[in-house]
């Protein structure tokens, strides 16, 4: 007779026990022949979740310490993000986001204060370190307007045409393709530089250069369909700098 759930008869209460005390004597041995190994293991498994640990720790105040670094090179120049203050946190903390804003503004500071070479060269070490990184078409656009500004048009041109094929930002690749639209026309090819107009106006409505765009491809529109080229000398870059400083 059964009474609450137990079973008749103590036999069928035993059974299922001796089955596991007859399991765990086949086991141990196996475990006591493995015992050292379990402790091995374990013991990098601890090592394995300390190290883990420790590195995102590191990670997480290097990263704060970048920032900070940052911070302080914006406020020492008073707004100005002098080049070398910034390209020694892009150095010191490589890798870090604020290393890689760091380099970017270095860059861009060398660009206006008018080192065109040694921007070029920065702009490059950028696109080299981080060429994934979701900042890469403003530094191909600092790349070409870098090479722009010393006459390399066919590098600047590159430059820019991989600035707005890259970018899905709206005034990154709007300003690439008005810079080359107006190199065709310094180069006396207005109706080209006319068509890049029209293409700028139609493609990106909403971009800030839009407009200009516009009113350039009113004023082309005067123009002798066959001017010869223009004999004066090209006047200093018109592209803005590839992204503002800012803190």
């Amino acid at each position: 007779m059964r009474f609450g759930g137990l079973p008749e008869k103590l036999e069928d209460f035993m059974q299922p026990q001796e089955a596991a005390t007859g399991y765990l004597f086949k086991l141990w041995p196996w475990l006591e022949a493995n015992a050292k190994r379990f402790a091995y293991g374990a013991v990098l498994a601890v090592i394995a979740i300390f190290v883990y640990s420790f590195y995102s720790y590191r990670q997480s105040a290097r990263e704060v310490d970048a920032g900070e670094a940052l911070t302080q090179a914006v406020v020492a120049g008073n707004g100005g993000q002098p080049a070398d203050a910034c390209l020694k946190v892009a150095t010191d903390y490589s890798g870090t986001l604020a290393g890689q804003r760091a380099r970017l503004l270095g860059a861009t500071a060398l660009f206006e204060a008018g080192k065109y070479a040694d921007a070029q060269a920065q702009f490059q070490k950028f696109l080299d370190d981080y060429p994934d990184n979701a900042f890469a078409p403003q530094a191909e656009l600092g790349l070409g307007s870098s090479y722009d500004a010393q006459g390399k048009t066919d590098l600047a041109i590159s430059a820019y045409q991989k600035a707005g094929d890259q970018s899905a930002d709206e005034n990154t690749a709007g300003t690439a393709k008005f810079a080359i639209a107006r190199m065709a026309e310094e180069q006396g090819k207005f109706a080209e530089a006319a068509k890049l107009y029209a293409d700028i106006t139609r493609a990106f409505p909403n971009s800030p250069v839009s407009s200009e765009a516009a009113m350039r491809g009113i004023e082309l529109k005067t123009k002798s369909p066959s001017p010869a080229p223009l004999t004066t000398a090209p006047a200093a870059p018109a592209v803005n700098t590839p992204f503002q400083l800012s803190h």
